[in-house]
């Protein structure tokens, strides 16, 4: 642990955020570059897709990976602080097209593999790029993965309704974007009082700053809506069958949106996949806490370390 603890502390690095126009879309991105990596980790988030929401994530990753990755996370189209896109709306295809465009722009000519790590609907983002870039993509990873609509949710069905109804929609993201007129101190007051009372800095700030933005969760919603049509049939288990020496997922014990159903039908379609189940209680959102930040970091490089030893 002692050893562990000095590795980590020689390899502390902070994120840095950064704008990039992808497909003509301004882009929200944090990274960590390596001085010589021997590969390259790209993180897609979930919806929302907000970057920051995963800056403990991001360093502690970086620091259990000993510094030998680098390491990119991109965020969605318009889930972002300021509306560059004017309004415009999003859809699931759009955003998985985005991701696509951002590796053929930035990372087409790196030489090192490249490992995919996504959360929850990332998961399944992770999926397609996988699909589309098989020779320079080595591993994928989904975290809580969002594969297929769970039937027996009723959140899920809640949701559902929502996104599916424009003036729901509308209505909703209006009476969030409203709580813009509070001050910054007022509103984290607020977030960590309220839904964020367990939540990291890190988390309560990501609400404030982006969640209150009308155009945000428009597009939080209006992904969702697409989302949920796309993922009423079944995952492509040909393909994971295909892949699963390149898969891992991480589930949790009461997650509805990877629910522990989406677990057996894995193991039994593509029993090769290598399954997990996270027990310590850190929950979907485990990026909204410094504990869970870190230990699902952890998980992460020791399963890159296992696979890939070849890399360190």
């Amino acid at each position: 642990m002692e050893t562990q603890n000095k590795l980590m502390n020689e390899t502390k690095r902070h994120v840095k955020s950064r704008l990039c126009r992808v497909s003509g879309s301004m882009t929200e991105m944090m990274e960590i570059q390596a001085e010589n990596p021997t590969f390259h980790v790209l993180f897609i988030p979930g919806n929302p897709g907000v970057v920051s929401f995963y800056k403990d994530f991001l360093e502690s990753l970086y620091e259990f990976l000993g510094g030998n990755a680098s390491v990119i996370a991109i965020g969605q189209i318009s889930h972002t602080s300021k509306d560059w896109e004017s309004g415009r709306l999003f859809s699931f295809q759009e955003q998985i097209d985005h991701k696509i465009d951002f590796i053929r722009q930035e990372l087409e000519s790196v030489k090192v593999p490249i490992i995919l790590v996504g959360h929850s609907i990332g998961s399944y983002i992770s999926l397609e790029l996988l699909k589309k870039f098989s020779d320079k993509v080595v591993y994928c990873i989904g975290l809580y993965p969002f594969l297929t609509l769970n039937q027996q949710s009723t959140k899920q069905s809640l949701i559902g309704k929502l996104a599916a109804s424009s003036v729901l929609s509308a209505t909703a993201s209006f009476l969030i974007a409203s709580l813009r007129l509070l001050p910054m101190s007022a509103a984290r007051l607020l977030v960590s009082k309220s839904i964020g009372a367990s939540w990291s800095d890190t988390a309560v700030q990501a609400t404030c700053t982006h969640l209150r933005q009308y155009h945000t969760m428009r597009n939080v919603l209006f992904m969702a809506k697409s989302e949920f049509r796309e993922l009423a049939a079944e995952p492509d288990w040909d393909f994971m069958r295909e892949n699963q020496s390149k898969l891992a997922f991480l589930f949790g014990i009461d997650d509805h949106w990877g629910p522990l159903q989406l677990f057996e039908e894995i193991s039994k379609q593509a029993p090769h996949t290598s399954l997990s189940i996270e027990r310590g209680g850190h929950t979907h959102g485990f990026c909204c806490t410094v504990a869970g930040s870190a230990w699902v970091a952890q998980h992460v490089a020791t399963l890159i370390k296992n696979r890939f030893s070849q890399l360190q």
